[in-house]
């Protein structure tokens, strides 16, 4: 049952003044619920508990905490058609997406839980003590990852589940040994509220402390500010616009104790179509990327927003067939006005400069808060002389680039700001003609894609979800897969410690099997 108040911890509270209601933009009403924002009060609240647990909860055991996890995975399917049917009325998505999401919400879960049941994720690194090597005796030392201290993570707005209360922020940090103080998307406050009621249920049952984890409502941007600035929070989580990150990271900056935002932010994700790709293969290129512009209304962090190619009658085939393409998809539903406003918004601006031409708008009526898919066309020159045209437009809006030559091309990839991905398409081994091009795309973005659409974001250890400033505010961590749960720790040294009192990570006998290093040579034995 959805109640509209704040999980301070174990407790719902409602102490403060100021309500809202979240919005079916499907519908173009407001939902039914009320809920009522946290006050300062239960903000410190909220953080105090958390890092009070901090204490308890960062000793727990790698099984302990694969428990915890998996008892959220098993309480959020629980939840069943009561969370589908409130994701979908705070959302405007469809069942099926809610479900997906779900799914990938679940299966990140499962996965923290099964990397920190076997442990060798610290990262254990331990070299010996020579006591008798000369001129002078070499200390025992040992080093292993412990978490920062309690963690603020930020609903995203585009994605209900798998970006925002039991996402893959807040999974990597508990998995990590961190509290986690989730600051709730407004636009899907009561998905949130449901989602964290499995959370609570599953740390009471597993036996966790009461202040692992805290859910509060926030209409606007004071209970964030309120998170960030506090002196007890040790690291942010965030997913969103440029300007929002960036505010975070500003504030983080300008504590007396500054701390981490990792902070995953706007992208236009570059699209280079090399000309004997687009010879042979236009039709299919064509509708497989106007599928990839279009996909749930273009709210991706990857849709592709910007398509680069060499101008000639290929290139000329291929924004004709795309233009085509793309407004025979119907419009979908948009998250909320806000956006669908902010949308319009950016798209007229874009439209508005100077040499853009608009190849194609969807031109029949449309539902209410449903956007109309746009591609634009702009030469070179002018994209690179206009940096107003490098800004992302959330929606669905594609803007193709019509270059020169590659030197063009290669001068207009290095002059973009940094981006989550970047992609190739080519024909057989048309690529190795373009050795400068892919250098320099592989500059500006954190991954690289060969013969596919960036949309689409696989959970594993291998994903790399982030990249050179603005795509993210740390280009070295991921926000997607089992590996960002190094955003959540520190490396941490014993010198000389008596062996009783090390964590079981860096003992002798190595009690929990993991691998570690070992004066320099990776191995699971004991020492």
């Amino acid at each position: 049952m959805i109640t509209g108040k704040n999980y301070v911890g174990n407790r719902l509270t409602g102490s403060g003044t100021k309500t809202y209601r979240t919005f079916n933009p499907l519908l173009n009403i407001e939902n039914e619920n009320e809920f009522i924002e946290a006050s300062t009060e239960e903000i410190n609240e909220a953080v105090f508990l958390a890092s009070d647990a901090y204490i308890t909860y960062n000793q727990k055991s790698g099984k302990e905490k694969a428990t915890f996890l998996n008892a959220i995975a098993d309480g959020i399917l629980a939840l069943d058609d009561t969370l589908i049917k409130t994701y979908c009325s705070e959302s405007g998505l469809p069942e099926g997406r809610a479900k997906g999401e779900r799914g990938r919400t679940v299966g990140q879960l499962r996965a923290f839980a099964t990397l920190v049941e076997e442990g060798s994720w610290v990262d254990a690194t331990i070299d010996t003590a020579i006591p008798d090597r000369e001129p002078t005796p070499k200390v025992d030392l040992r080093k292993m990852l412990v978490p920062l201290g309690p963690v603020v993570v930020f609903g995203a707005s585009n994605f209900p589940l798998a970006f925002s209360t039991a996402g893959g922020d807040t999974a990597a940090a508990l998995a990590a040994g961190c509290p986690v103080i989730v600051k709730s998307h407004p636009m899907h406050a009561g998905t949130s509220e449901l989602v964290a009621s499995a959370i609570i249920k599953a740390a009471k049952v597993t036996g966790m402390p009461n202040g692992v984890f805290s859910n509060l409502n926030s209409s606007g941007i004071e209970v964030g500010v309120q998170l960030v600035k506090h002196p007890m929070v040790k690291a942010v989580g965030f997913t969103g616009s440029i300007r929002g990150g960036r505010a975070l990271f500003d504030l983080a900056a300008q504590r007396e104790e500054p701390i981490p935002v990792f902070a995953e932010m706007g992208s236009i994700n570059p699209v280079i179509m090399l000309p004997g790709a687009l010879l042979n293969r236009t039709p299919e290129l064509a509708k497989m990327y106007a599928g990839s512009i279009t996909a749930g209304s273009g709210q991706f962090c990857t849709k592709p927003g910007l398509l680069l190619g060499i101008k000639g009658e290929s290139l000329t085939n291929f924004i004709n067939t795309l233009s085509e393409e793309i407004i025979k998809i119907e419009p979908s539903c948009m998250l909320h006005p806000n956006i669908i406003g902010t949308y319009e918004k950016n798209k007229k601006s874009a439209i508005d400069q100077s040499g853009l031409v608009v190849a194609a708008e969807y031109g029949s009526e449309v539902s209410v808060n449903h956007a109309k898919q746009t591609i634009v066309t702009v030469e070179g020159h002018t994209f690179l002389e206009n940096i107003k045209l490098h800004h992302e437009v959330f929606g669905p809006f594609s803007m193709v680039v019509q270059c020169e030559d590659a030197a063009e091309l290669q001068n207009i990839i290095s002059n973009l700001e940094g981006q989550l991905t970047g992609t190739i398409i080519s024909d057989d081994n048309e690529i190795t003609k373009y050795p400068h091009v892919i250098a320099t795309l592989q500059n500006r973005v954190g991954r690289i894609i060969f013969n596919g659409v960036p949309t689409g974001v696989e959970v594993c250890p291998s994903m790399q979800h982030g990249g050179p400033y603005p795509a993210s505010t740390d280009s070295r961590f991921t926000a997607v897969g089992t590996q960002s749960i190094k955003r959540w720790v520190r490396p941490f040294s014993f010198q000389n410690w008596p062996n009783d009192l090390l964590p079981n990570e860096l003992k002798n006998a190595n009690p929990l099997g993991i691998s570690r290093s070992v004066n320099e040579n990776q191995t699971f034995d004991a020492i």
